[in-house]
């Protein structure tokens, strides 16, 4: 036979955000719907064997369905609300399940005599349905309406000691809802009664006869209950006097037979919603089944508990916790264990998959992964050895081959996620061996380069010589890691010399502004031999942001042709704001580097040049500048910070430095608070004197006067003019203020307009507008001839 033209490599895919999602099969093989399809997933090869695709909405539901010969089938539940059962082994046909009126959220199904299925459905129409499939097709048998109720999870058992089934629903109301077949329907026999809060998750198991339902709810506990059949003949009097659990009985009257149901264990454990809880899988011996007493439950606390009884007592007892701690992501969804109990995986909200191995001892596993939204742009590196993809998750992925010793063939896999971002990404290219580019929603391109940690884990994991991939010049001065700020975008490249931990005295104590609440998350650097678990890729596989000084550079273009004209390199990091000084002649601008440029215009114009700037050594503030601005006549430029220092310049005194020293011409002013924002009154106050705006993180503005002092002492050159009140200011960080460029208040007309003049002595009134985090822009009127 010829080979095929195309085969497929890899498929790199994440389970879709709904509890149900997941199945691990007998045979190995692990389900999940991705988008909307099914993937077919092989943790041993660690690749997707198949892609089940033709459904028109996103899989909500995913569960396997085994016969006692081996024969298994898929059942599939769409957003499109329709149920899909795929035979196997080739998938190639599928029967559809017409009835629901919305979403199906929750599936599962037991074989009858003569190869027949039944199944159970719930739906967000409120319905549970019972249908019965045959081979070629599948009817809807009946119909269970709760109202204007919904249930989570449904699942089906045969009744101890009868081919009765019998089918638990969990739902909103806290209660478990039983319904057993009588006289062929189905109707209610008991509701069960303890949760708290919505049950998540129902399924049973048989043992020795009995029947055993285990639950879980969004009240963070597991419930495990007993139905066994009841005997009916009377106790004797030393049995009425043992100390028992409390029982509900129900009788059908198709057979007579009486079935207590009991309350066994309540296991408490998890911190968080409980989104999962199966038993293990049970094993088929000499024609038998074996059910293990092994439950496996998830929460949205990010763990993973097996709960086992204990030999002796028989009591509930938690054997094994596993799960991930800290990080910024939200907790587990689901979970399946393998068919042999030694393998446990968890599927989290964002799609991951987390998998746990047993061999000597628990210990994370290397498994699939990939974007959990649209991937918008990919790239092949120049020497084609990985593949960086972006996608509106807000997040860059890369993907290379794993090459194993006892492989022949490599299998691809997510080794870095050089980008963790706010905003949608949108694309991507390289523009080197290990540097690219990314753009965003948020319209601006940020170049990444990798870390030396990155380049040493390639090379262990891809089997490329370490000495190659130093011999790149991407490679030099290359910082370990990155580690991302709290409530930051950017990546911050992390050197040897960051790696050492911070003393007390060194790191200081007290919160003084909101920003020092955050600790950064800092890198951790790590030696791979094989891809990295979801937890390390979210923490300590970032790339830095390029921090060389073309990548910060100021841009000149053209406001007639619209051309650039001139670039202006001079930061290390992201130029955070510029202003032009009025009469046009300088530059300035202020960096996240904690450095300002002052740049000066040349003839011929419009042509600027580098006239003075500050370095890390000269720099007077020691945190990023987040705003300036220049005073009316040109003389003077201000700066601030979010080390919460305001500062003037005379920009005439800048060309004679001192000992390598720019200083200020005014005291240092402590403005108490990250100063966000800041602004020249453009109409000086009487005295000559300068009248400026001061945004702080906490949302007030502040007012000051400033006046040319000999020897500025103790702030003694500043004058406290006014600030917002509490309804007056923003309710979040002053992003940006701005003065009317001329006297009066707009809109007033005559003389309080000025009648032309911005410095017209007719009016005492400037107004100052304001843009907040908040969503809100404010306008003050200000009354500059009161200071």
């Amino acid at each position: 036979m010829a080979a095929p033209i195309i085969e497929t490599c890899h498929v790199a895919c994440c389970a879709n955000r709904t509890p149900n999602v997941l199945s691990w099969g007998r045979g190995g093989l692990i389900a999940y719907g991705t988008c909307n399809s099914v993937a077919l997933y092989d943790p041993q090869e660690k690749c997707v064997v198949a892609v089940l695709n033709g459904h028109t909405g996103r899989v909500n539901t995913v569960q396997w369905v085994h016969r006692e010969d081996c024969v298994s089938l898929i059942l599939v539940l769409s957003k499109a609300y329709v149920l899909f059962l795929c035979p196997l082994p080739q998938f190639k046909q599928y029967v559809e399940c017409v009835g629901h009126t919305g979403p199906v959220c929750a599936v599962d199904a037991i074989h009858l005599d003569n190869n027949k299925l039944l199944i159970a459905s719930t739906a967000s129409d409120s319905t549970v349905k019972l249908w019965l499939y045959t081979g070629s097709k599948a009817e809807c048998t009946h119909t269970i309406s709760f109202g204007s109720g919904f249930m989570m999870d449904v699942s089906l058992a045969w009744l101890p000691g009868s081919r009765v089934p019998i089918l638990a629903c969990g739902g909103d109301d806290c209660r478990i809802h039983l319904y057993a077949q009588c006289n062929g329907q189905f109707r209610k026999v008991l509701s069960l009664q303890g949760h708290e809060d919505w049950i998540r998750g129902v399924e049973w198991a048989c043992v020795d006869g009995d029947l055993l339902l285990a639950s879980c709810a969004q009240d963070c506990l597991i419930r495990v209950w007993r139905l066994v059949a009841k005997s009916r003949t009377k106790r004797n009097a030393q049995e009425e006097r043992t100390i028992r659990m409390s029982e509900d009985v129900f009788t059908l009257t198709q057979n007579g037979e009486q079935t207590a149901v009991t309350l066994e264990s309540v296991l408490a454990g998890h911190e968080n919603k409980v989104y999962g809880v199966h038993w293990q899988p049970p094993v088929i011996k000499g024609g038998d089944q074996h059910q293990s007493l092994s439950l496996l439950s998830a929460s949205m606390d990010k763990t993973m508990i097996l709960w086992a009884q204990e030999e002796g007592s028989g009591v509930w007892v938690e054997q094994v916790r596993v799960g991930e701690v800290g990080g910024n992501t939200l907790g587990f969804y689901g979970c399946q264990m393998s068919p042999d109990g030694s393998m446990i995986l968890a599927h989290a909200f964002h799609g991951a998959l987390h998998l746990w191995t047993q061999s000597h001892e628990w210990s994370p596993g290397v498994v699939i992964s990939g974007h959990f939204n649209a991937v918008q742009d990919l790239s092949w590196d120049p020497e084609g050895e990985f593949i960086l993809s972006v996608g509106s998750d807000q997040t860059t992925r890369l993907l290379t081959p794993w090459k194993r010793m006892d492989q022949t063939q490599p299998t691809w896999h997510e080794i870095s996620r050089p980008q963790i971002h706010g905003y949608d990404m949108q694309c991507l290219a390289m523009v080197g061996r290990f540097q690219y580019v990314s753009g965003a929603d948020e319209k601006v391109l940020r170049v990444f380069r990798a870390p030396r940690n990155f380049v040493e884990n390639f090379a262990n994991i891809s089997g490329t010589p370490l000495a190659k991939l130093l011999a790149s010049s991407d490679t030099v001065d290359q910082p370990e890691g990155a580690s991302t700020p709290a409530l930051g975008l950017s990546n911050k490249a992390v050197f040897q010399g960051d790696l050492t931990p911070k003393t007390n005295e060194e790191e200081g104590t007290g919160f003084n502004s909101v920003s020092d609440r955050y600790q950064e998350s800092y890198f951790h650097p790590l030696t791979l031999n094989e891809p990295p678990p979801e937890d390390h890729l979210l923490q300590n596989t970032l790339w830095p942001e390029a921090s060389k000084a073309e990548h910060a550079a100021v841009l000149l273009w053209s406001s007639t042709s619209w051309r650039q004209l001139q670039a202006l390199p001079c930061h290390s990091l992201t130029v955070t704001q510029m202003a032009f000084s009025p009469n046009g002649l300088f530059l300035l601008a202020v960096s996240r580097d904690r450095t300002w440029s002052l740049w000066k215009r040349d003839d011929p114009a419009p042509h600027f040049s580098l006239y003075t700037s500050t370095r890390k050594d000269t720099a007077v503030h020691t945190r990023i500048i987040w705003s300036c601005d220049w005073s009316a006549d040109n003389k003077y430029f201000v700066t601030s910070s979010r080390d919460k220092k305001v500062i003037i310049l005379h920009q005439q005194d800048l060309s004679v430095v001192s000992r390598g020293i720019i200083r200020p011409c005014s005291s240092i002013l402590d403005v108490g608070d990250s100063a966000t924002a800041v602004s020249f009154c453009p109409i000086l106050c009487p005295g000559n004197s300068y009248l400026l705006a001061v945004g702080l993180e906490s949302g007030q503005v502040l007012l000051y006067k400033w006046e040319l002092s000999e020897e500025p002492a103790g702030a003694s050159d500043w004058t406290r003019y006014g600030e917002t009140d509490s309804s007056q200011s923003h309710s979040l960080t002053v992003k940006r203020l701005r003065w009317r460029p001329r006297v009066g208040r707009a809109g007033q007309g005559g003389e309080e307009e000025g009648e032309g003049s911005i410095t017209a002595a007719g009016s005492s009134w400037v107004q100052l507008a304001s843009a907040g985090a908040d969503h809100s822009v404010k306008i003050f009127n200000i009354n500059r001839l009161a200071v």
